[in-house]
């Protein structure tokens, strides 16, 4: 038996979930696990993940999609259809902070992220001996300016299913995020919407904030605007400096980034305009 995960999003309507659960036994899958979410009781936006055991000698992986696309016609949705534990290839960028980079690479060694790192890239060379003690192929990014750099970027990033930004602390463009047209996930170092751009940290302690956070988030052509996966947060008080603000907030960083790329490759995540619904 196989696992697969189902990824449903359409406008919402009378019985949807009898119609999905019945494709699912229909087909000789059983239903592990099962979460939805509407938007608004009338319409409203209905999301839907669908973990369910299938044999693929009785129902093959094609046999899988073309009845999930003909249901997804019928019902108007976006869908997906994953096989659990198929891990994801992923290329990391990085900049001169390698502490979420460390946290990233760690867990996927251990088996505690379900993907695979096909390189590290840094406009920096701090990054490099780390990338080597876990096995991870390192690029540095050529320094002739950022039109080189993110055509480099384009070119490693071929293959790869989503990018990772562990503290890139560079702007991609708007033509590279069309030409690259997959997720792109990013840490940044405060609680969103507060705080953005450059210096968070800075930026909070001259406000004498009490509460600082790590936000991580799709990565969109607005900077630091795009939708939310995960946020983690910690109280501080008017004794800490900037320098203990950062101290501190790099264990959210590596908190908020981990957990938001654990959501993404167990494909609990659904875009939603500015916004995101995320399943435990």
């Amino acid at each position: 038996m196989q696992r697969a995960i189902a990824l449903i999003q359409c406008p919402d309507q009378t019985g949807l979930i009898a119609r999905i659960t019945a494709l699912v036994a229909h087909l000789g899958g059983n239903i592990i696990a099962a979460d939805q979410h509407t938007t608004a009781a009338e319409g409203g936006l209905f999301f839907m993940r669908l973990e369910f055991t299938f044999d693929p000698s009785r129902s093959p992986r094609q046999e899988l999609e073309s009845s999930f696309s003909r249901l997804a016609h019928e019902i108007r949705a976006q869908w997906q259809l994953h096989l659990a534990g198929v891990p994801g290839k992923a290329g990391i960028l990085v900049s001169r902070q390698t502490h979420c980079l460390a946290d990233v690479l760690h867990r996927v060694r251990e088996g505690l992220l379900c993907m695979d790192i096909a390189w590290v890239a840094s406009n920096h060379e701090q990054a490099r001996s780390l990338a080597g003690h876990y096995g991870a192929p390192f690029h540095l990014l050529p320094a002739e300016g950022k039109a080189l750099q993110e055509a480099a970027i384009l070119e490693l990033a071929k293959g790869t299913d989503f990018l990772v930004l562990a503290r890139y602390m560079q702007v991609l463009s708007a033509p590279f995020l069309k030409a690259y047209g997959r997720d792109i996930i990013n840490i940044h170092h405060s609680f969103l919407p507060g705080f953005k751009g450059a210096s968070p940290y800075q930026q909070a302690w001259d406000r004498g904030v009490k509460v600082i956070g790590a936000t991580a988030h799709f990565v969109t052509e607005d900077l630091d605007e795009g939708p939310i996966i995960e946020q983690r947060v910690q109280r501080v008080s008017h004794r800490d400096s900037p320098e203990d603000l950062k101290r501190k907030g790099r264990d959210l960083e590596q908190q908020a980034l981990a957990e938001a790329l654990l959501a993404y490759t167990e494909h609990r995540v659904f875009r939603h305009g500015v916004r995101t619904v995320v399943f435990d």
